[in-house]
C-alpha cells in the first residue's frame, strides 16, 4: 500500500503525541534519576532511551540516507562503549530523530514509498517495506517507552503518561 497525501498527518499524530509525553518525562531528570534501573541486569533510563534514539537513527541513516552525520553519530548511542547522556541531549536525540523521519516521510513520493529492501535478519520479513519500518519504530519505541514508565515508577517517579 502506498500511502495517499493524507497519510502523514493522520499518522503521525498518535506517535507524535508519544514523542511529546517520552520527552516530557525526560526533560526533568538527573543524572542520578537516568542512571536507575528496574533491576541491576537490566538496562538503565539513560540506556534505554539511548537505545530508542539508536534505532531510529539507524534505521534512517543506513536504512534510507537520511540525517546526514547527526544521524550517523546518534546511531552509535546505544553501543556498549557509548558514554552515558544528560536528560538535554536525550532530549535533543529524541527530537532530532522524531523530526528527521518526519521530514523523511513526509517528503517520499509514491516511487519511494514503494520500494522494498531484502531483510537482514531473521526478526524482520525477507522483503522489508518502508510502512514495516516506521510500525517497527513505532512498537519499538513504545516498548522501550514503557520500559522507561516501568523503570521510573519502580523508583517512584512517575514515567511517561501513555
Amino acid at each position: 500500500m502506498i500511502p495517499d497525501e493524507n497519510f502523514a498527518p493522520i499518522f503521525f499524530e498518535g506517535w507524535k503525541v508519544f514523542q511529546d509525553r517520552l520527552v516530557g518525562s525526560l526533560a526533568p531528570l538527573s543524572a542520578e534519576q537516568l542512571s536507575l534501573r528496574a533491576t541491576p541486569k537490566l538496562r538503565s533510563v539513560d540506556e534505554i532511551a539511548r537505545h530508542i534514539i539508536g534505532a531510529r537513527a539507524r534505521w534512517f541513516y543506513m536504512g534510507y540516507e537520511v540525517g546526514g552525520d547527526a544521524f550517523k553519530d546518534f546511531g552509535r548511542w546505544d553501543r556498549r562503549d557509548a558514554p552515558a547522556r544528560s536528560a538535554e541531549e536525550l532530549v535533543h536525540g529524541i527530537t532530532a530523530t522524531f523530526d528527521g523521519i518526519h521530514a523523511a516521510i513526509a517528503s517520499w513520493t509514491p516511487e519511494e514509498w514503494a520500494q522494498t529492501f531484502p531483510g537482514e535478519d531473521d526478526s524482520e520479513p525477507e522483503i522489508v517495506t518502508r510502512q514495516w519500518v516506521i510500525w517497527h519504530l513505532i512498537e519499538h519505541d513504545l516498548y522501550h517507552g514503557g520500559e522507561i514508565s516501568i523503570t521510573l515508577g519502580a523508583h517512584g517517579i512517575r514515567g511517561v503518561e501513555l
